[in-house]
């Protein structure tokens, strides 16, 4: 399994420099949500930027399920496809976006809409549009895409193999739990994971109720290629590179 990192992981005030040189050290591979300005940074450690940051596809509460933003997101999206596919970045992040009264079934049809139109962008360039689940329950109020089965719905019906899922492991355990069997039925739809520990968003060890080195086992059997980005934030009084550490280990299957 192919580990990455966020900036979270690290103690607060710690550089982007200092952050690479630990995460290299500790064989980490990829950092997520990095800007095309600080890549050679992450290259200068043997990083991949393995995932493009939040704004082309979007924001979490304001995305592809409202028509309206269409023309401008379709636009960046297209951008960002080029500047990854020129950097060899593999992924770019979107969302669903918010409700805000609207029927799932209609933010599912304009989701469709949309990665219909730039997923032969996608495809030609060899970038993977990940649109991420996230929970709605504790921290992301009112967000579409918040059970597993409509993100597949969508992926289905866009059916393209650069269009796929950022399964983020802490919200799915929120909203639906059924982790491993979750992602056995879907891995096919899956390109990429995100760690956290429940409750909490802490670390990913006995302290919280997931069982990461069963998970990671079982996304290994499947084949998995991708990533899988530590992104929680460590428990208050301990030390960051130790947890990490603890991480890295826990998911080295």
């Amino acid at each position: 399994i192919k580990q990455g990192v966020t900036t979270g992981v690290f103690a607060r005030g710690t550089s982007l420099e200092d952050a690479c040189r630990e995460a290299a050290r500790l064989g980490i591979k990829g950092f997520d949500l990095i800007g095309p300005a600080d890549w050679p940074m992450l290259r200068k450690y043997g990083l991949v930027p393995s995932m493009y940051p939040l704004g082309p596809g979007g924001t979490i509460a304001d995305a592809l399920n409202r028509t309206e933003n269409h023309t401008r997101l379709e636009a960046s999206m297209r951008a960002a496809i080029d500047e990854s596919a020129a950097a060899q970045v593999p992924n770019v992040i979107t969302f669903s976006g918010n409700r805000r009264g609207m029927d799932d079934r209609v933010g599912a049809d304009n989701c469709v809409q949309f990665l219909n139109k730039v997923k032969a962008h996608a495809e030609d360039k060899g970038v993977t549009i990940c649109m991420e689940l996230l929970n709605s329950k504790v921290n992301h109020r009112d967000y579409m895409f918040d059970h597993m089965s409509w993100g597949v719905e969508v992926m289905k019906r866009v059916n393209s193999p650069r269009i796929r899922i950022l399964y983020d492991i802490y919200h799915a355990q929120i909203m639906d739990g059924d982790i491993v069997r979750t992602i056995n039925d879907n891995i096919q739809w899956i390109a990429h994971f995100h760690t956290g520990g429940n409750p909490g968003r802490h670390d990913i060890d006995e302290s919280q109720e997931l069982n990461y080195r069963f998970i990671v086992q079982s996304i290994d059997n499947k084949g998995f290629t991708g990533f899988l980005t530590h992104e929680y934030s460590p428990t208050a009084g301990h030390d960051p590179i130790a947890v990490l550490n603890t991480a890295i280990e826990i998911c080295d299957v």
